[in-house]
Parts: C-alpha cells; structure tokens; sequence
C-alpha cells in the first residue's frame, strides 16, 4: 500500500482535499480525528492529560476549549502535550493504516497538519502540500466561529511558513483556484503514484516496519 502525507498550514484545504482523495479511491486518515477520539470519553488521552492541566476534564472527555485556555501561548505546556498525545495518535495511525491493508486499500492518505514539524514525512513514501494565497488563507480562517486574527498569527507562529512546506513537497496543490481543480490535481497524483513504476521518493515506514522496530 502506497502511503501519502497530506499536510499545509491552516485553512489551505486539507480536509477537501482529503476527501478527494477518498473520492478517488484511497484510504484517508485524519490526525485530528484521531485526537478527537483519544479525547472523548474513554479516549486513552483523558487521563494523561487531565493530569497534566487540571480542571480541562469534563464529563470523562477533554474539553478542547478548557484546554486551549490552559496551554495559551506557552511553548513548554504544548511540548508536554505533545509529549503525551503524539504517541497515542501514532498507535491509531498504526492500526488504522493496518486495517485499511487489510480491507484491500492500494493508496493511503494521511492528512496531518503537523508532518514536518513532528518529522512524520519519514513515514511515508510522499509528501502532498496543500497551498493558497495568503489571502484566500486568511480569509477562510477568519470566517470560522470565534476566530480573530491574533488566534490565527499564534497558530501560524507554531507552524513551518507554506513556503517551507512547499519547497520540500513532492506534490503541491493549490487549492485556490476551486474545487474542480484540485480534483484534477489529486486524480493526478493518484494516476502517478499507483502506476506500478512509479518510485516512491522517500523511505515510506508502513505498519509491521514500524512495528518491528
């Protein structure tokens, strides 16, 4: 199974484009929705990060909000998070990419906001870059319930700039230019990496690889 990073700042589409992806055929993982779930109650994160922050569990699930409001803009409380909730997260994207082999998938997605900054593009066997212009970005951002610019510029901040992301894809799509587009850009790169010789530009760690670690 061909595996695929999916990832670009905020509000460049990666979750369309995600969908496209499934549209075309391939399996699509969500780092989110896979913090979502350890959130949730019973959610293997509830405890760990109750412990952590204090006061941030609410009906046996982390209240994201609470949350939020406990780390604000402190580098050190992110980190030990993430210390906490990236391991967690590797362990469903383990299982999951497991099963989608299973159930017969040729082409996995992997949509995650923070590939090269949690240097998880060694895990796949190629990085696509969602990318639009800053103010099709902002414009999209601001437009969601209880966004303000100052909440935009500090998530950006703990970002790597787009222009980063762009120049060590190996698929970029701009997702500016309508949704039509970007379907003919994913069909695309569908086409090129399933032709059986197409070589993979990077190590691509699948499941039982890591697992055998």
């Amino acid at each position: 199974m061909i595996v695929l990073g999916l990832t670009g700042s905020i509000g460049m589409g990666k979750s369309t484009t995600a969908d496209l992806f499934a549209q075309a055929g391939a399996y699509a993982w969500n780092a989110d929705a896979a913090v979502h779930r350890l959130y949730a109650r019973g959610g293997k994160a509830v405890k760990p990060v109750g412990a952590l922050f204090p006061g941030v569990v609410t009906d046996g699930a982390v209240d994201r909000t609470r949350l939020a409001q406990a780390l604000g803009s402190d580098a050190q409380a992110f980190a030990r998070l993430e210390a906490v909730v990236h391991p967690l997260v590797g362990a469903h994207r383990l299982e999951d990419l497991a099963q989608a082999e299973t159930e017969g998938f040729k082409l996995a997605v992997l949509d995650i906001p923070l590939l090269f900054e949690t240097g998880l593009q060694a895990l796949v066997d190629a990085v696509v870059v969602v990318t639009a212009d800053p103010e099709v970005q902002a414009a999209r951002v601001l437009a969601r319930p209880g966004m303000t610019r100052e909440r935009l510029d500090a998530i950006l901040a703990r970002q790597i700039p787009d222009a980063e992301k762009r120049r060590r894809a190996d698929f970029v799509i701009d997702t500016g230019h309508g949704i039509e587009a970007a379907r003919a850009a994913v069909n695309r790169i569908v086409a090129t990496v399933t032709d059986p010789l197409w070589t993979p530009p990077r190590r691509g760690l699948h499941p039982a690889d890591e697992q055998g670690q």
